[in-house]
């Protein structure tokens, strides 16, 4: 039996930089708080300044070193950490439930998938590779080299404590580059705990650090302006994303951007019904509707709009268990802050001041925890600020449409274009649809897509690179051509 006494015991309460935890200059700390009842689960330090430039040291120091490390090696270290992290997992499950709220059976599905990002970059590290050739012209030769790109900065978010730091974090190493994380003040625990796992595991000192703050930008735009640094990549809102882009401009810094999404459910007349909605429950509900991925819109055709909301409020009212993570009942735990939570209220109650149906939920309860129970929204206005903000909770909005083509004039209807959804037994139509949708990712007839086997990302205001497949190592190396006689 894992004990919440011991997984907090495990974390270390330092900054992690080079061999291990230390305090922040002058001491400083801050408290983390479970969601659930707002009890304080631990201090951590407070970084400053001057400890993200420690931390650049530590990363600078290691980097010729990791970098010149044979990849077999590199992979071998990482596949170790894979290895570890799934004999941990219900400590680390436990462990982000606690800090972020999530149900106990989303943190431990999120270890799975963490963890897959340290084996699938373990034997991508082996895989990098260049060309040599003969230059076309006869007059000499050449050749293509990859090398690491050198220190990096990740800055995580709140929502995934571990993967949104794991697929950054697994193919960073793998190619040679050393990384400094920030991981969200709301939910630094699970990162100080994977740095420890790391160390445990063989990574040499100063190849990961973790710095936690409550002053995200004091410490880390010392960083992004500091020459050492080589690499930025971010997930996080697209706001926050447009101002590191403009930092980072100013040495045109190599950045990678996984922003903010509105994600379309586009559901044709012509769909399985009980499978969309099964899908639409997966595509809503997971981490509790907080995430990026998360189906945010529900466009269904007007012919099985009736059919689809219908069985959509049954399957909520009948499945959907909330009340705290740790509670092995509970499928749907709170919100990660008091803050979040009045601002899924607020896109809940525009709705319906403008007109829209609440079919199910829509009201917080009394007690302590940031809760906030299933929604259903129906016949949503386009006036409504849900079908246009990023909802981030249990609220699904649906809105009817009629032809073909208007249901993709209002999936691409947003500056957003992280992942889009499509419901229909019409092969044809689901090309069709999936080509002419404005997204990096479309789930067909699928309502989770993440994979780490496959390139995450988006496009429009939602971000640029990629994270996860052949095409992740990539954001993490330089290429080199080499002319030869």
């Amino acid at each position: 039996m894992v004990s919440e006494r011991d997984v907090l015991e495990f974390v270390p309460k330092g900054l992690w930089i080079g061999s291990g935890p230390v305090e922040a200059t002058g001491g400083g700390t801050f408290a983390v708080r479970n969601p659930a009842d707002d009890s304080v689960l631990a201090q951590v330090a407070d970084a400053t300044p001057a400890d993200a430039m420690r931390a650049l040291d530590a990363a600078v120091a290691a980097s010729e070193a990791w970098a010149a490390t044979p990849p077999r090696e590199r992979g071998e270290i990482l596949r170790a950490v894979f290895e570890q992290l799934t004999a941990r997992a219900e400590e680390f499950a436990l462990l982000m439930t606690l800090e972020m709220g999530k149900a106990l059976t989303e943190s431990r599905n999120e270890v799975r998938y963490g963890a897959e990002f340290f084996r699938w970059f373990s034997e991508e590290a082996v895989r990098v590779h260049g060309r040599y050739l003969h230059a076309p012209s006869g007059t000499g030769r050449i050749m293509v080299a990859k090398q690491p790109v050198g220190p990096c900065l990740a800055i995580t978010p709140w929502n995934f404590p571990l993967a949104m730091g794991t697929r950054k974090i697994g193919p960073a190493l793998a190619a040679g580059c050393t990384m400094i994380v920030k991981p969200a003040s709301a939910t630094p625990l699970t990162m100080l705990a994977l740095a420890r796992l790391c160390s445990e595991a063989g990574l040499p000192d100063g190849v990961l650090s973790v710095v936690t703050t409550s002053h995200s930008g004091a410490v880390t735009g010392p960083l992004i302006d500091d020459p050492r640094l080589r690499k930025l990549t971010f997930t996080g809102s697209t706001e926050v994303g447009k101002k590191l882009v403009g930092a980072a401009a100013n040495r045109l810094l190599r950045t990678s951007m996984e922003l903010g999404g509105n994600a379309p459910f586009v559901v044709f007349d012509d769909a399985d019904i009980d499978s969309a909605v099964a899908g639409a429950m997966q595509a809503k509900l997971r981490n509790g509707g907080e995430a990026c991925t998360a189906a945010n819109r529900f466009h269904v055709q007007r012919g099985v709009v009736e059919e689809f909301t219908r069985k959509l409020v049954a399957a909520m009212t009948e499945t959907v268990v909330m009340g705290p993570g740790t509670d092995p009942a509970s499928t749907l735990g709170p919100l990660v802050s008091e803050d979040q939570r009045e601002i899924v209220g607020e896109l809940v109650d525009d709705a319906v001041s403008k007109g829209a149906q609440l079919l199910l939920g829509g009201k917080a309860p009394g007690g302590p925890g940031w809760f906030y129970p299933a929604t259903v929204l129906g016949d949503v206005p386009s006036t409504a600020r849900i079908l246009r903000e990023e909802v981030f909770g249990p609220v699904a909005p649906v809105v009817a449409f009629d032809t073909e083509e208007e249901g993709i004039a209002a999936a691409n209807d947003t500056e957003y274009g992280l992942v889009s959804y499509v419901y229909t037994r019409d092969l044809d139509r689901a090309l069709r649809v999936s080509e002419t949708l404005e997204s990096g990712m479309v789930g067909v007839n699928r309502g989770v897509i993440s994979d780490p086997a496959a390139p995450f990302g988006g496009v429009k205001e939602s971000g640029f690179g990629r994270e996860g497949g052949t095409e992740g190592i990539e954001e993490y190396l330089n290429t080199k051509y080499i002319a030869l006689t």
